[in-house]
């Protein structure tokens, strides 16, 4: 590591430590894009937020501000300002420059937090090229101000900035007085700048996350209001670069709790009400405790664990749990959700088990699918000292969790059930004939799908008529082509590989399955045939592994009905047949546009090239043109797949050597939330945002691309 003289030698050790940091920044927020540096913004406002929790404080303003600086103010008690004795640093430059430093490690000053490692702090302030502390305290505001990690003073000229000329302290730091404030008022405003040498160039703070987590955290939180105000250009580098001119300030707050978040998150109609499910258990654990004298000592301590729970059932059938340690969010799981999940299964079979006959469930279990059928819940759980794996907190790790959740469900749940009032008995009765209604779906699926095994038309009968199967049996090779019509499906007969290419034709367009129910889906002729065809079911008993083919290709025209049939067809796999495109095996067929025939002289044979759009149709005309060579007009140009011939068809669609496949993918659940959302706007019962969608964004409309 070079050190340059700028580095004092009374900070060298604290330098070592957020070298480190700098060195290795995926270690503690995960990664150097986007995802990293929204990390870096949580551990400020986990701090504020931390703060709120615990009684101090009612708002947290964050703000995104035109230079690229985001800045966080609270109304907390403010950063320790008086000399940490063991360091002789004050209390803000221990937060913001030592590693595994706080007052969050059980000393008394949090009953707990989300913050547990006592590196968030120091880890933005490494991160960041200029990071400024403000601390409303004592009647004084007090400031510090780090470069890459190191306090010292800028020379600031107006609006402070990163680059200015910065002046690091030499033998001792100064925590700056730099006004007044009224008795009684405390907080800190933490603003930074990140460093560009760590996160990539394309690394932007994203507003529609951040609201998302505000939100969440508002509702986590009851009475915390949080304000988000973006000052960003329209320029900026940010995903949210077409928002309106002008600051954009929103602010989230409400009194409801986790039992007002449920409701935010459910989207069906309801089985049940919101239930609320409260308790708390004691438990010991042995754990490192700083003594008096500097050192960690083995010490068995009690902890309490407080569990609020909220969930209902709807009419659908996706789940959404979301659990919570410490107001901080646990995508992955943990303890906590396991105890959850567990005894509500265990729970629910017993009364299942209970009332056997009135069900006739005869000698089938339910299992955690059935269960989680519809339900939507949020689980919270408080906890000093919990143990997460990593910096990130995705997954609580403390193993006494997952028991006492385990009791305070299965307790409050027996008392539901076991409740005289009528509208409580009404809804546990209608609670279970859901979760055996899906009990039973899934049976049935189960059996239907053992007899669709592998097979091919002569072998059963149960497959479309119209299905042109393939020979091979090799699950791995085989393709489904679904194709648009009955005359393309003529040239496609000739033009496959009848040894694993398989031809299912559909007429016309299919049922937009986004609006129609379920049954109406199933009597759709066309979606029918497509689900029976692909043999692995559909909806929550999907199974990828009986699933026939291992590719499914849409081959549909290139024009604005094919493409229509091909986002009716995607609509029915994305919302029926999840797993499948999860799984990366849904193809849409990429047909050419054109067919040029270049002339060649003499004897020598006419060159066929295809093109695939009309920049590329220009691009090679013009180095046709340039290369002196000619080509025969007029250049044909292909409407639909059925002017093509078998070999045309073959050599640019449907040989492996020479085709074009575009595969349908989902990244991640936030963008197949991103995907949901699209869906029902474009192909959902509302009609009402979809035409606000047309009328808003028509004068972005190519006229161009809709002929494509």
């Amino acid at each position: 590591m070079i050190v340059t003289s700028e580095y004092s030698a009374h900070h060298l050790q604290v330098l070592e430590g957020l070298e480190a940091v700098r060195k290795r920044p995926g270690m503690y927020i995960g990664s150097n894009g986007s995802p990293g540096l929204m990390h870096c913004l949580w551990e400020i406002i986990d701090n504020s937020v931390d703060e709120a929790v615990d009684g101090n404080g009612s708002k947290i303003a964050i703000t995104l501000h035109a230079d690229g600086s985001v800045e966080v103010a609270d109304r907390g008690r403010g950063v320790p300002v008086d000399v940490e004795p063991r360091t002789g640093l004050t209390g803000v430059e221990v937060v913001y420059t030592k590693l595994h430093a706080g007052g969050k490690f059980g000393g008394g000053s949090y009953a707990a937090s989300g913050g547990l490692h006592g590196v968030g702090a120091s880890v933005v302030n490494a991160l960041s090229e200029r990071l400024d502390v403000e601390v409303d305290r004592a009647g004084k505001t007090y400031a510090m101000s780090f470069h890459r990690g190191e306090p010292g003073i800028f020379a600031d000229d107006g609006e402070p900035r990163p680059d200015a000329p910065f002046t690091p302290f030499e033998q001792q730091s100064e925590l700056r007085v730099i006004g007044k404030v009224a008795k009684g008022v405390t907080g800190t405003r933490v603003r930074y700048w990140a460093d560009r040498q760590i996160f990539t160039k394309d690394a932007a703070f994203q507003l529609s996350e951040l609201e998302t987590r505000a939100r969440q955290t508002a509702f986590l939180v009851p009475g915390l209001e949080l304000e988000i105000r973006d000052e960003r250009p329209l320029h900026a580098p940010s995903p949210d670069a077409d928002a309106p001119a002008g600051p954009r300030v929103t602010s989230y707050r409400y009194e409801g709790g986790i039992s007002e978040f449920v409701e935010f998150l459910a989207s069906d109609a309801p089985v049940t009400d919101t239930w609320r499910i409260q308790g708390s258990g004691r438990f010991t654990e042995t754990v490192p405790v700083l003594q008096a004298d500097g050192h960690m000592k083995a010490t068995e301590v009690e902890r309490e664990c407080e569990v609020d729970l909220a969930l209902r059932w709807g009419t659908g059938y996706e789940t959404t749990v979301r659990s919570f340690v410490n107001i901080i969010a646990t995508p992955k799981g943990g303890t906590h959700q396991q105890g959850f999940e567990q005894e509500l299964l265990k729970t629910l079979r017993a009364q299942v088990e209970q009332n056997a006959r009135r069900l006739k469930v005869g000698n089938d279990k339910l299992e955690k699918d059935d269960v989680l059928a519809g339900l939507t819940a949020v689980l919270t759980v408080t906890v000093p000292e919990p143990q997460f794996e990593g910096q990130t907190k995705e997954v609580l790790g403390t193993p006494a969790v997952r028991t006492i959740v385990a009791q305070v469900v299965r307790k409050q749940l027996a008392e539901r059930f076991a409740s005289t009032k009528r509208d409580d008995r009404n809804q546990a009765s209608m609670l279970l004939d859901k979760i055996v209604s899906e009990m039973k779906a899934r049976v049935s699926a189960r059996a239907h799908k053992e007899t669709q095994r592998r097979k091919t038309a002569l072998e059963s009968s149960s497959l479309p008529a119209k299905l042109v199967d393939c020979r091979s049996k090799d699950f791995e090779q085989s393709e489904l082509f679904i194709v648009e019509g009955d005359s393309a499906l003529g040239t496609a007969r000739h033009a496959r590989n009848s040894e694993f290419q398989a031809l299912l034709p559909i007429r016309g367009k299919i049922l937009n399955v986004q609006k129609a129910s379920v049954s109406d889906m199933l009597g759709n002729a066309e979606c029918a045939a497509i689900i029976t065809t692909i043999g692995a079911g559909s909806g929550r008993s999907f199974d990828l592994s009986a699933a026939r083919y291992g590719k499914v290709i849409l081959m549909s025209d290139a024009d604005v009905d094919g493409a229509h049939i091909r986002t009716l067809l995607l609509t029915l796999f994305f919302r029926y047949m999840r797993p499948l495109v999860e799984a990366g095996r849904v193809y849409s067929a990429v047909p050419p546009l054109h067919r040029v025939i270049v002339m060649n002289p003499g004897s020598k044979p006419n060159e066929t090239i295809y093109t695939y759009s009309e920049a590329e149709l220009h691009a090679l005309l013009a180095k046709l043109q340039k290369a002196g060579k000619r080509w025969q007009d007029p250049i044909q140009r292909y409407k639909g797949l059925g002017e093509m011939d078998a070999d045309q068809l073959a050599n640019t669609t449907m040989e492996k050597s020479g085709r074009l496949l575009r595969r349908v993918t989902i990244e991640d659940a936030e963008s197949a939330d991103a995907a949901v959302r699209t869906f029902e706007l474009l192909m959902g019962s509302e009609v009402a945002p979809r035409r606000e969608f047309i009328m808003s964004s028509s004068d972005r409309l190519s006229r161009e691309a809709i002929d494509a």
